[in-house]
């Protein structure tokens, strides 16, 4: 019994020694590397060669010495254009929340500036049908020059010497013979105003406006279906983010606690208590946990990049996003969301829309099927020079001339081409019926998966806690009894993985319910920027 005391004493004098001994020593060269030296293994060397042996340097001077494609140049030059005409805003100062990153987004994405422009559109569209009710004018100006010759009926000065006396410049009498033709010649000139008033056009102009209308109330609809797009947008992608920042903590801890592992398994077999096989797998899961935490490391920048680019911000700038993934109870029915989602949905409202259009269609299609009816009134004034004067008093030409009237006109046949017409639209009409209807199915569906994905995520949170908690304790435990010399390296580093999944659950979990709550709102219509459960 003293020889085994003396020898733990021993063991336990010894392994003090080692582990005061390792910092200033450093890993042995025979045990491994350390986290350092694992990184600085995979790291490529500055004077590396490129590709095809080509120096970096070299490269870059080949680079820089090739011309310019035209197409670079033209692209460039377009994007000058585009930041002119569409001025992004300016970055906001300090860090941006969740609340403050949506806001930005809506201010500042491309992606509402089109929203914005479709309803301008649309407006003028409005204009465009309700100008066509109004009368319509219309202003000519013409020449005619006609070319022929005159009968002469007796020797005395007739009409066709007095017009050729006048074409000539001559004043005196002339006199010709009898039964003889005369050149003769005319110049017109016409100036011509009209006025046209549709009366009726077969509720044409009626149900084009009404149209143009509902196009608007539509594009509307759209710029709140596109606002509710990319809040879900900017707020998946911020979560997204949280949860990256916080699986790199998770694996920062990971690394922390396997780097302490492998200290204290290199300290025990220094001192020859336990064997080289224990070394190499503290060595193997330390190099595993470094590559995870490099994966969560590039993922935090590939969903920062992501963020920026919602929110018109430059790729490469570090953004200060603030915030942490919580947990806030969710207390809307299932029958309180499809209610709301049934009344404040824009993609609804934009299929009722698109219905309503659909019969003002068909009714401008069956508007030939009606007479046309239009008043017109007229102003005519004509005459042989450009300015409209009448030289010649003898001719025929009437100078000035003013008609009012009203007409009407009936397409009576036309081998049923308007009535196939006018079927075809009311066919359009019954597919967005349908398409509407499957459209309330589909959001009702939405709407339940949404609420059932919030429910699932808020039992895996509790779930996930006490996994952690228990898995953190089991830690803690194993590594108390590895010390000790009661306990196995295998035993610490499976629960150290325990406790690296339960991390992880419960992270992924909290992201599910956060985006969720995203989810559901955009289902349901609702704006909620800052995505504060109601």
């Amino acid at each position: 019994m003293n020889a085994t005391r003396l020898k733990t004493a021993a063991a336990a004098f010894f392994l003090a020694l080692a582990l005061l001994a390792a910092p200033r020593q450093g890993i042995s060269q025979e045990a491994g590397t350390s986290t350092d030296r694992i990184r600085d293994r995979y790291t490529p060397k500055a004077d590396s060669a490129a590709p095809g042996g080509v120096p970096p340097k070299a490269l870059e001077k080949k680079i820089e010495s090739e011309a310019v494609p035209a197409f670079v140049k033209q692209g460039e030059e377009y994007a000058k254009e585009l930041s002119a005409a569409f001025p992004v805003p300016a970055a906001p100062e300090g860090p941006l929340d969740l609340e403050k990153s949506v806001t930005r987004g809506l201010a500042a994405n491309p992606q509402m500036q089109s929203a914005r422009a479709q309803i301008l559109g649309a407006e003028e569209g409005r204009r465009q049908s309700l100008a066509n009710f109004g009368p319509v004018g219309n202003i000519s100006y013409g020449y005619q020059r006609t070319d022929g010759s005159v009968w002469a009926p007796s020797s005395q000065t007739n009409l066709g010497a007095a017009y050729a006396n006048q074409a000539t410049g001559s004043n005196a009498n002339t006199s010709v013979e009898m039964n003889q033709h005369l050149p003769y010649w005319q110049n017109l000139y016409t100036l011509q105003l009209t006025v046209t008033q549709p009366l009726f056009t077969g509720f044409k102009l009626l149900s084009s406006y009404q149209r143009a209308a509902l196009a608007k109330t539509q594009a509307e609809a759209q710029l709140t279906n596109t606002e509710l797009t990319l809040i879900k947008g900017v707020q998946r992608a911020f979560l997204a983010l949280l949860k990256a920042r916080s699986d790199v903590r998770s694996n920062q801890d990971s690394v922390a606690r396997l780097e302490s592992q492998y200290k204290v398994t290199q300290a025990f077999y220094d001192v020859g208590l336990k064997p080289r096989l224990d070394v190499l797998q503290a060595e193997a899961e330390l190099a595993t946990a470094e590559q995870n935490l490099l994966k969560a490391q590039n993922s935090v920048l590939t969903q920062t990049a992501q963020l920026n680019s919602l929110l018109n911000l430059p790729l490469e700038q570090d953004t200060p996003y603030v915030g942490e993934l919580s947990y806030m109870p969710f207390t809307m029915t299932i029958e309180q969301c499809l209610d709301t989602a049934y009344k404040t949905r824009p993609d609804l409202f934009i299929g009722v829309k698109s219905v309503q259009i659909a019969e003002k269609d068909a009714k401008v299609a069956a508007s030939p099927l009606y007479p046309q009816v239009q008043a017109q009134a007229g102003y005519t004034r004509k005459g042989d020079t450009p300015g409209l004067d009448n030289h010649r008093k003898s001719s025929s030409v009437v100078p000035e001339a003013t008609t009012v009237g009203v007409s009407a006109s009936w397409q009576v046949w036309d081998w049923g081409s308007t009535y196939f017409g006018y079927s075809q639209a009311r066919e359009t009409v019954k597919k967005l019926q349908a398409d509407l209807a499957k459209m309330r199915l589909d959001v009702g569906y939405e709407v339940k998966t949404y609420h059932l994905n919030i429910q699932d995520a808020a039992k895996r949170i509790s779930v996930a806690r006490t996994g952690l908690d228990a898995a953190q304790e089991g830690y803690r435990m194993a590594v108390a009894r590895y010390q000790a010399q009661v306990g196995t390296n295998t035993d610490v580093l499976d629960a150290q993985s325990r406790v690296s999944s339960a991390e992880f659950n419960l992270t992924q979990a909290l992201s599910d319910y956060q985006s969720a709550l995203a989810d559901i709102y955009v289902a349901m219509g609702i704006k909620n920027i800052a995505l504060v459960p109601n």
